[in-house]
């Protein structure tokens, strides 16, 4: 997984993040380098307008209609600004490769918690320990080993784009606080370590917000706010709904 904020804002999430990045010398996971310059490369405007690649991801099928509508309408709306990018067929397993590092993982790191009471862990966490467990020193090193290689395919994206722009999530936001979704959509930018921003532009039939993502390249975090902060003047409102994202005009930055 990745360690992430929420803010209301894109400035306020860059003054988290980079305070969240920076070097601590009490912090043994931590190393000396140059601050982060989130807060300021994210209130500047972009030297040219950013142009995005439409990502729809091995996961598309998972979106439900009125995801896959509004991406659409999104991508039409953006005009020159956007383009499609497919991803190639080794892509399809990223889940799966996910899965199995993520679970050995938690295998791992819960060992003794597991040891003393499993049975006081959730069924769902239990579960995931136990499949971690099972996964086999060659099955871990090739899923790390597929990471670089999924690097280097995503940076050919990057050579004509400023970032990834794709869905968040399956659908709308679900009503209540029980669950946020299905992951999905995150799960290959989670795996390749590569910074992410939802930004709720949309609403679905439902009224409930529908998340654009947008996807930088792997360290170039300060690009993708500021990018991100481009496409929230661009669509000129907050949280506009799918109807109102078709008629708006193309703001001059």
């Amino acid at each position: 997984d990745q360690v992430g904020v929420f803010a209301r804002s894109i400035e306020d999430a860059a003054l988290v993040a980079e305070q969240m990045m920076a070097y601590d010398d009490r912090d043994p996971d931590t190393r000396p380098r140059a601050r982060f310059a989130l807060q300021k490369t994210a209130a500047e405007e972009p030297p040219v307008s950013p142009r995005l690649a439409f990502v729809r991801t091995p996961a598309w099928d998972h979106a439900d209609d009125d995801t896959k509508d509004a991406f659409t309408e999104l991508v039409a709306h953006l005009g020159e600004n956007a383009g499609e990018f497919e991803l190639p067929d080794m892509f399809q397993e990223a889940v799966s490769l996910h899965r199995t590092i993520m679970e050995a993982d938690l295998a791992r790191s819960f060992e003794q918690e597991y040891a003393r009471g499993k049975k006081r862990l959730s069924p769902i966490l239990r579960e995931m320990i136990e499949r971690g467990q099972k996964v086999l020193a060659v099955e871990y090193n090739r899923a790390l080993g597929q990471i670089p290689v999924f690097h280097q395919a995503l940076d050919k994206v990057f050579e004509w784009h400023d970032a990834i722009i794709t869905p968040a999530t399956t659908g709308q936001a679900p009503v209540g606080l029980e669950s946020t979704g299905s992951p999905v959509f995150c799960t290959l930018w989670t795996l390749c370590g590569m910074p992410a921003i939802t930004l709720p532009l949309m609403q679905g039939s439902h009224g409930m917000p529908m998340g654009v993502q947008l996807v930088g390249a792997k360290g170039d975090d300060a690009r993708l706010l500021r990018t991100a902060r481009w496409l929230v003047n661009f669509s000129g409102d907050p949280r506009p709904s799918r109807k109102k994202t078709r008629s708006r005009k193309r703001d001059k930055h």
